[in-house]
């Protein structure tokens, strides 16, 4: 037996993202396009490594720090940011050098997209990798928890977690 890992899925990932940069450039420079995801933890190491393959910007949002530094020690993300204004500045300065960088950003996916859209910055297309197949068991985590707290919550106060995924979602 072996756990097929992220390394499993970085092919039909980078055909998806290489899909989607097609669509969005109408040709083959992808030089500037953003893709923004979520989600570094078990085989979620992918998508930030399709990006990278693909010629994309990307942003992956993930609450355990642990996992994210996990992935970018792995080279599987170039860097990682923990403050949101610093990850737009980041993000924007490689879109406009045409740089081919891979972000971790520590923290919910929401955030990313809620600043984003904030700004009126343009995102070219997303997609989740988190395990919303199993939301209530820490496949997903509620926006307005930390991830400890949303432990502890999913743990103790499981209607309570599932509410708050609810209201995140």
């Amino acid at each position: 037996y072996m756990y097929i890992g992220p390394q499993g899925i970085v092919h039909g990932t980078t055909i998806t993202v290489l899909n989607a940069a097609r669509m969005k450039s109408g040709g083959n420079d992808f030089g500037g396009l953003l893709f923004i995801t979520s989600g570094l933890g078990g085989m979620s190491g992918a998508q930030p490594k399709a990006a990278k393959i693909a010629g994309v910007v990307s942003i992956t949002a993930e609450v355990n720090p642990k996992a994210a530094w996990k992935r970018h020690e792995q080279g599987w993300v170039d860097e990682v940011v923990e403050d949101i204004d610093l990850l737009i500045e980041k993000t924007e300065a490689a879109r406009a050098a045409r740089e081919n960088t891979s972000f971790a950003y520590l923290g919910n996916i929401v955030e990313v997209w809620e600043a984003f859209a904030d700004k009126g910055i343009h995102v070219d297309f997303g997609s989740d990798q988190t395990s919303l197949h199993n939301p209530f068991a820490g496949g997903y985590y509620p926006v307005s928890l930390s991830f400890e707290q949303a432990n502890e919550m999913m743990a103790k106060n499981p209607e309570a977690f599932k509410k708050a995924v609810h209201d995140s979602l």
